[in-house]
């Protein structure tokens, strides 16, 4: 790992100690840029096992499967899935379980 400064701004800091707690702020932000880098290179994919629950939910616009990337189309029934690390994503109405 290479060592990269970076200047932050004293209540930014403070705010991501809070945020971190034992974790340590520098690995909050190791991990926040690691999932930035991933959404915008289109490998955000998330494996099964990363959904904690799913309820039914009804597209409102069109949507991308966080785990297949199969398109939801606006009023075409999703899941609303939870994910252990607390994020709230879409999910094909089934076909995402059977990649599990």
């Amino acid at each position: 790992m290479q060592v990269t400064s970076i200047r932050l701004e004293r209540e930014l800091k403070e705010r991501l100690k809070t945020l971190a707690g034992n974790q340590g702020y520098q690995t909050l932000i190791r991990d926040v840029l690691w999932t930035y880098v991933q959404q915008k290179s289109g490998d955000d994919r998330l494996s099964p096992t990363q959904i904690s629950a799913s309820v039914p939910a009804i597209a409102h616009q069109q949507q991308h499967c966080a785990v297949t990337g199969q398109v939801i189309q606006p009023q075409e029934a999703m899941q609303l899935g939870f994910t252990t690390e607390g994020m709230v994503v879409p999910l094909s109405s089934d076909e995402w379980q059977d990649k599990a």
